[in-house]
């Protein structure tokens, strides 16, 4: 048949786009719980988990990503029973679809996990799990309280931790079941035996287990009693992947019991020897830096004292009197030597109008002997006349 010319052809990947498009818009396909038996399982060098899910009429591809499969660590065997829980989407290049799993636990765990959804649901809604909540451990207690199985491994490795990072510490355990029915109700005693001895802070903890194993630590009455807990509280209940509701309302979690013991024990006997010997070095520095600076105010002020003591004053006055002499000095050396290129300038020139050197030159002055005038005129000439010369003078008579 023949498209019409109204109609839209599209081509495959716009085809696949829209059915993933209506899959992966349902929001019923987007948080799905789907139980069958896993085959064909792979687990590639990228980490990630690739199975099928079957049951005997039908088959579901099924992915879990790395980051979930190291968040969760889900123990897979062919042929196990399991539920799965995931999401729908469509793998586009071979058009199929296949179910995103984010959570994967065998067969009878998903009332289980329904049930632990619910009340974490309900106790955050009251305000169990706000951050606001939540207080600061003491940075160096001296008393710290345990609740844990009293023949659990769990136990020996926080008694052994805090005796190695903080031996002076005292350590109060008020042992309990961490599994079964009794286990609610004595963790819940326990709790309120630490609290009425005051301890600075306790740790509820035990090892890993699978979710029945845990459950105790999911029970509402304990979840409540951690909440209203006096004394902080670190939960650190299973592995790194195991979260309860204890950890939930816990002022503090921890991934495991070892982990716990190390949290409340922040700081350590080598810790307040480092802090002890950084603080002598800073106070040693300190105290140079103040003798220093002290030094150089003394020096400061020596040298201003020294400034403006008396001392100081009449060397300087001292000072300034030789100055003042050796500039009057020089100054009358130097008057003294204008004064003489002046006397010697006039005696040359008184020389250079001297009659006596006029007359080594060979001039002569002539003066008439009656009246001793000099004669500078013929008209002025007369019969007796004296004549003078550089060595002498002599007498001339003018014949008529």
């Amino acid at each position: 048949m023949q498209p019409d010319l109204f109609s839209t052809t599209l081509t495959v990947s716009q085809l696949t786009f829209r059915i993933r498009k209506l899959l992966e818009d349902n929001p019923e396909l987007q948080d799905v719980w789907v139980t069958g038996e896993i085959s064909n399982l792979s687990r590639p060098a990228s980490g990630h988990i690739y199975f099928t899910l079957k049951d005997k009429n039908a088959s579901l591809k099924c992915v879990m990503w790395k980051t979930d499969a190291m968040r969760t660590r889900p123990n897979l065997q062919e042929g196990a029973a399991v539920e799965v829980h995931g999401r729908i989407a469509v793998y586009e290049p071979q058009g199929q679809y296949q179910l995103i799993a984010s959570l994967i636990q065998a067969k009878g765990e998903g009332a289980l996990f329904q049930e632990y959804l619910r009340l974490k649901a309900m106790l955050e809604a009251e305000g169990l799990f706000d951050p606001e909540r939540k207080r600061e451990l003491p940075t160096f207690p001296q008393t710290i309280g345990i609740v844990t199985s009293a023949t659990g491994a769990a136990l020996r490795d926080m008694l052994n931790t805090i005796r190695r990072r903080q031996p002076l510490t005292r350590v109060i355990l008020a042992p309990s079941p961490v599994q079964g029915v009794e286990a609610p109700p004595a963790l819940v005693n326990a709790l309120a035996t630490l609290n009425a001895q005051n301890p600075d802070v306790i740790l509820v903890a035990r090892g890993g287990g699978s979710i029945e194993d845990l459950w105790a630590f999911n029970d509402e009455r304990v979840v409540r009693a951690i909440a209203a807990s006096q004394a902080p509280v670190i939960s650190g209940v299973g592995h790194e992947t195991d979260f309860t509701l204890t950890d939930f309302a816990a002022d503090l979690r921890a991934p495991t019991p070892t982990a716990a013991a190390e949290l409340a024990t922040q700081t350590t006997l080598a810790d307040l020897h480092f802090q002890l010997s950084n603080f002598q070095s800073r106070l040693m520095d300190l105290t140079s830096s103040l003798l220093t600076d002290h030094q150089a105010l003394i020096f400061s002020l020596a040298s201003r004292l020294k400034y403006v003591s008396p001392e100081r004053r009449i060397q300087s006055e001292f000072q300034y009197l030789d100055e003042l002499s050796r500039r009057a000095a020089s100054a009358l050396t130097h008057r003294i030597q204008l004064q003489s290129a002046r006397v010697d300038g006039i005696s040359k020139r008184l020389g250079a109008l001297n009659p006596s050197g006029v007359l080594a030159r060979g001039y002569a002055i002539v003066t008439r002997k009656s009246d001793g005038k000099v004669v500078s005129r013929v008209s002025q000439a007369q019969a007796e006349m004296t004549v003078r010369v550089s060595d002498g003078e002599f007498e001339i008579n003018r014949k008529s």
